[in-house]
């Protein structure tokens, strides 16, 4: 039987209806990228953590400025850490006399010709991660040497306080 005219419009019209559409990866590929690049870049500008030991606490403080990318230096209960590597014995820090400690001055020294960064007026950067408990007579004498060896912007590293809100 012959099929009309009106018939076989129908049938091309339901047939065009049954094929699949086919989704665009591509697109699809160009919006995850730019969404991992946008996390990537965003995530890692909220929080600098700064390796510690588990005995040493830190100062707690209501400070809302974030911390810049600089030279750590740790005391410990024992050593004076650079960069995780022992340069000097807090025992005898605590007996030297003067207030620039040579060893120190050194490491610092070789730290800061290691280093291809611009020196700011104020001095290059160096964070102190210390106890709370820290007597202020070390504390004197390490941050003399700092200063002597050309690192003369010091920050204290601290943990932060959070208010809580009622």
């Amino acid at each position: 039987m012959k099929t009309s005219a009106k018939a076989k419009r129908i049938l091309r019209h339901q047939g065009r209806g049954k094929s699949q559409s086919k989704l665009n990866l591509v697109s699809l590929m160009d919006i995850f990228t730019i969404l991992v690049f946008f996390l990537m870049v965003n995530s890692s500008s909220d929080v600098q953590v700064l390796n510690q030991d588990k005995s040493v606490k830190l100062p707690v403080s209501s400070a809302d400025q974030m911390p810049k990318e600089a030279l750590a230096l740790a005391i410990t209960a024992d050593d004076i850490l650079i960069g995780g590597r022992a340069i000097v014995k807090v025992k005898a820090l605590r007996q030297f006399d003067g207030d620039v400690e040579p060893l120190l001055k050194a490491e610092l020294e070789y730290q800061s010709s290691k280093s291809n960064s611009k020196v700011s007026p104020l001095g290059r950067p160096i964070t102190i991660v210390a106890d709370r408990e820290l007597p202020y007579e070390l504390l004197k004498k390490i941050m003399s040497t700092c200063v002597d060896a050309g690192y003369a912007s010091i920050s204290l590293a601290v943990n932060k306080h959070y208010e809580q809100e009622a």
